[in-house]
């Protein structure tokens, strides 16, 4: 078996279909048709992704993607019978990988799921050290999927992550936010600007929060962000 996908879906043939298309690609599926349990089953490990229906009969599906990635940064693919551009933009600000608007063919679906997990089980750079001293007491440990600063290891999602590696590795370049999209997020063009901004925003609150003075993420108005060079 390839991998183990959690599948949260309250309609019984939509996760029949998805299950089914999961299996004939040899992938294990696990269906939930709430939100509790679905967080139980996540409790139990081993799964490699999740598909998670936005309109859940006893959860917001965004709430309760917030929820998942205070504990775990699985791989996780929306799916929602909602087109809205708001939707879509809040799901790719809570760190979701791919974003699905019903109807859609299972065998699509499928076809994501196995394009994510390429994307999220291979690092952005090929890097010839597994751990790198970068500006700032930067530290990268590409193999471990780490960043500390200070000697400080930080809690990272997959996007803040990639953001803060491609920064980190060219200290005083500055990059601008359509650089960064094409550079750390999975699809692109399916991502708005303003997620960028979302990312480095909460990268700078988690550096403030063990060292209030620290600033490293510099803001070019009208240009983009880059990592201060060391004095």
């Amino acid at each position: 078996m390839l991998a183990k996908v959690l599948v949260v879906e309250d309609e019984p043939s939509i996760a029949d279909n998805i299950t089914y298309a999961l299996s004939t690609e040899g992938f294990t599926s696990i269906w939930c048709a709430t939100g509790a349990e679905a967080l139980e089953a996540l409790q139990a490990g081993d799964i490699a992704l999740i598909i998670l229906d936005v309109g859940l009969p006893d959860a917001n599906g965004f709430e309760l993607a917030r929820t998942i990635r205070q504990g775990a940064d699985v791989p996780l693919i929306f799916v929602t019978a909602r087109a809205d551009e708001i939707d879509r933009v809040v799901g790719l600000e809570l760190g979701a990988d791919d974003y699905v608007v019903k109807p859609f063919s299972p065998r699509e679906l499928t076809a994501r799921v196995k394009a994510v997990l390429r994307r999220t089980q291979s690092p952005v750079h090929d890097a010839e050290a597994s751990v790198s001293p970068h500006a700032n007491r930067f530290v990268v440990d590409a193999d471990g999927h780490r960043i500390s600063y200070r000697d400080m290891v930080l809690d990272l999602s997959r996007y803040e992550f990639r953001l803060l590696r491609i920064l980190v590795e060219s200290p005083g370049r500055v990059y601008s936010r359509e650089h960064l999209m094409q550079l750390a997020w999975d699809e692109p063009d399916t991502s708005l600007a303003r997620t960028v901004d979302t990312h480095i925003k909460t990268l700078r609150q988690k550096l403030k929060a063990f060292w209030p003075e620290a600033a490293p993420i510099v803001t070019h108005r009208g240009v983009g962000y880059s990592i201060e060079e060391e004095p």
